[in-house]
């Protein structure tokens, strides 16, 4: 209770300095909480922008395609470089130093190659969900007991088998930390590489309001798509909570 009480306060104090701000500031670039209520309402009410819903739709689907481009793809490399130490060792670094690079230099090679359409956006937020993945399943290996997989392959156990029965459960808790990363980077990937150039979407949306300085429109799709990537993320920590009692 007390926490939530924290909460609300904070909440109750950023609405009235932004209520503050926003009646002393331009209107045409900044509107206060009483200003994007309406605004809002209309948008949920699809007056203002009829095809919220499908545009909502596209969004999911591109962070749905790229996220499980990145966990299929970053299980698999993750999984090889650390069950091979050589590979591991020549490769895991150079990851890791791939992974510090912004991401964001990457886009514009990923639109001239893909175009404008949501390729390049999928393609976008498998980049940015794959390195937290692949380093996740890579760290968790490394702290895998070596003589469990020992015993592993002295009862005949494969290399596939082996990675599913003991190197997975073992590395289940440091692997959902790097999955749900993951899903909050590719969710992050597809938005940002709607809004850089998109024809469809919620970047394509948020881009229209913002051409034209319709401003309380703006914000209240920028709010749409901030309760999209909380809710895919109250989801994600939801997983992980149960897979981590699971796990112990």
């Amino acid at each position: 209770m007390t926490v939530a009480l924290v909460r609300l306060g904070l909440v109750a104090a950023v609405l009235l300095a932004w209520e503050v701000a926003g009646r002393a500031a331009n209107p045409l670039l900044a509107v206060p909480p009483s200003a994007t209520l309406p605004a809002l309402r209309e948008l949920l009410l699809l007056r203002s922008y009829p095809d919220l819903g499908a545009s909502l739709l596209v969004t999911l689907r591109e962070i749905a395609t790229a996220y499980a481009l990145a966990v299929a793809v970053g299980l698999a490399v993750g999984g090889t470089l650390g069950m091979n130490r050589l590979l591991g060792r020549a490769y895991g670094p150079m990851l890791a130093a791939l992974y510090a690079v912004p991401a964001v230099v990457w886009y514009p090679s990923l639109m001239l190659f893909f175009g404008l359409d949501a390729a390049s956006k999928i393609a976008f937020g498998f980049l940015l969900g794959f390195f937290p993945v692949t380093l996740a399943v890579l760290a968790g290996i490394r702290q895998v007991n070596p003589h469990l997989v020992t015993v592993a392959k002295s009862y005949g156990a494969g290399p596939l088998t082996v990675f599913g029965r003991v190197v997975l459960p073992a590395t289940l808790f440091t692997l959902v930390g790097g999955l749900r990363t993951g899903l909050a980077l590719s969710v992050i990937g597809v938005i940002v590489g709607e809004i850089l150039g998109s024809k469809r979407g919620m970047g394509a949306l948020i881009n229209h309001a913002y051409g034209l300085l319709r401003t309380a429109d703006y914000v209240a799709l920028v709010l749409v798509t901030l309760a999209l990537i909380v809710g895919t993320d109250v989801v994600a920590g939801l997983v992980e909570r149960k897979a981590r009692a699971w796990s112990e």
